[in-house]
């Protein structure tokens, strides 16, 4: 199966609200964080959004991209 490209703007209807699934991005893959108890609702931990590329934000998270590798991979972003 090839794996899927994201947009940017695609990313953002993955949000985790009204049923839709939780997806984010870091290092250009987008993952499947829908069911993750840190990701109710589309939010993590007050200051993150699902449906973003966390990249930058990774840099001062408390945890490493390790931490994601144990989500399901849904694709990758476009460039």
């Amino acid at each position: 199966m090839t794996p899927r490209k994201f947009t940017i703007d695609e990313l953002k209807s993955f949000d985790g609200r009204d049923g839709r699934p939780c997806y984010t991005a870091c290092d250009g893959i987008v993952y499947d964080v829908s069911e993750s108890y840190f990701w109710r609702g589309g939010v993590h931990l007050v200051s993150h959004l699902a449906g973003e590329d966390l990249t930058a934000a990774m840099i001062e998270a408390p945890h490493g991209t390790d931490l994601l590798e144990k989500f399901p991979v849904m694709g990758t972003l476009a460039d």
